[in-house]
């Protein structure tokens, strides 16, 4: 397990990966007693489906796809939509910290190679959540930035074009096989770990390193455990 030669950057996908990203809780706290209990599952599910589906066509700013996610899926299953609730569960995001052992392990991990975010957060939001995560990042890109959301490919061009690298060159730490590693895959990224965080089913014939503990990141490349 580890990789053959050391990469210029590590990219991390931000929130679900690093960040415990808690929009199902953010939604049912906002919502409160307005989303019955036998309904809450299949929404909230549902609502994940629309995040995704609004990030792949063009882009507009994150507050909008959690908006109009909410909005579809409230009338799929028959609820009253209110803007200012969706505007409520958008602003709670950058308020999220991260998953027990992720500042450590990133820090270990900045002792050998460069870290980078690519995150679907705006820029505000990215800056505000990288800052949550106490450690060193030479660049943070936004989907803000890019124009874009993964899983769209444009966003890992963006990134190869900003950080001067080839797909070779880079190791992509993602929790999502959906939005990240597949297209990663795509683009030739050859060296990429699934942190599985069991929210997506293990693709493996996508060709990746499979962690269930981030503290094992350090160790794939050569550092040894504390």
């Amino acid at each position: 397990m580890g990789f053959d030669v050391k990469p210029k950057f590590v990219t991390f996908d931000m929130n679900g990966t690093l960040i415990k990203f808690s929009i199902n809780d953010a939604i049912r706290e906002v919502l409160g007693d307005r989303l019955p209990a036998e309904i809450a599952d299949d929404y909230l599910q549902i609502c994940k489906a629309y995040r995704i589906d609004e990030c792949t066509g063009a882009y507009q700013p994150f507050h909008q796809v959690v908006a109009r996610s909410m909005e579809r899926a409230s009338r799929k299953v028959g609820l009253e939509y209110r803007e200012g609730e969706a505007r409520a569960v958008y602003e709670r995001i950058p308020t999220w910290g991260p998953y027990p052992g992720v500042t450590e392990a990133l820090n270990r991990l900045a002792e050998a190679v460069p870290l980078v975010i690519i995150t679907n957060s705006d820029t505000a939001h990215a800056v505000r959540l990288a800052e949550n995560l106490k450690a060193p990042f030479e660049v943070v890109i936004s989907a803000e930035e890019m124009g874009a959301y993964k899983p769209r490919l444009r966003a890992f061009e963006y990134t190869f074009d900003k950080l001067g690298v080839t797909p070779a060159e880079l190791v992509h730490v993602s929790a999502s096989p959906m939005y990240d590693l597949r297209s990663a895959a795509n683009l030739g990224i050859k060296n990429k770990v699934y942190m599985d965080r069991g929210f997506e089913h293990d693709e493996h014939w996508l060709g990746y390193e499979r962690i269930t503990d981030i503290a094992d990141l350090p160790v794939l490349f050569g550092l040894p455990r504390p």
